[in-house]
């Protein structure tokens, strides 16, 4: 009945986060490599708003120390946007794009077990070429889709370099088509 109710008064229902969309990320930096030229940093990130509590703060402690724990130990660290947000990066030394990406799905992942899903806003994979140009692929978790954002300056960016992006992965991830959604993030980790 709700989606019956929801086409007569024109609204819809946002797309449902799709976290294994994660893991198409690895693919994807092969395509963007060959095509164009560009890498992974070997770092990423998941931002949140955190809510204020002890029970969040050990939530998030519980993350760092997942990550802290994997064999092929990552280094994690917190910290805070000048908006207010929380960023919870993982940097590999080794470059391992597929390790990468399976610690932010985990970090994602525990966020949502723990009942934190409506602060998650987005994941974000750095890339850069020789030519020191860089973008982040942003997957934004309350719609399901990606997006590349990249920055020039402290307010200006490359949005050619952004569309090229789109349409170089356009058959490999689910990509963001309302340009409205493609939020700069300004002063994110790794930009």
């Amino acid at each position: 009945m709700s989606r019956f109710w929801d086409a007569l008064t024109g609204r819809t229902r946002p797309k449902q986060a799709n976290l294994d969309s994660l893991f198409l990320i690895p693919s994807a930096a092969i395509t963007l490599q060959t095509a164009s030229g560009f890498n992974p940093t070997g770092s990423g990130s998941v931002c949140y708003r955190a809510p204020e509590g002890a029970a969040y703060q050990q939530t998030q402690d519980d993350v760092v120390a997942l990550l802290r724990d994997d064999p092929d130990k990552p280094d994690v660290s917190v910290h805070r946007d000048d908006f207010g947000f929380t960023w919870l990066v993982v940097d590999r030394v080794d470059n391992d794009i597929a390790g990468l990406c399976t610690g932010l799905h985990a970090v994602n992942t525990a966020l949502e077990e723990q009942g934190f899903a409506s602060g998650l806003l987005c994941s974000l994979v750095p890339f850069h070429d020789a030519s020191g140009r860089t973008f982040g692929l942003v997957y934004l978790y309350k719609q399901g889709t990606f997006y590349a954002f990249a920055p020039t300056g402290a307010k200006t960016r490359d949005n050619l370099l952004e569309i090229q992006v789109r349409d170089t992965l356009a058959a490999e991830l689910p990509m963001e088509q309302d340009l409205q959604r493609w939020l700069a993030l300004w002063g994110a980790p790794g930009l």
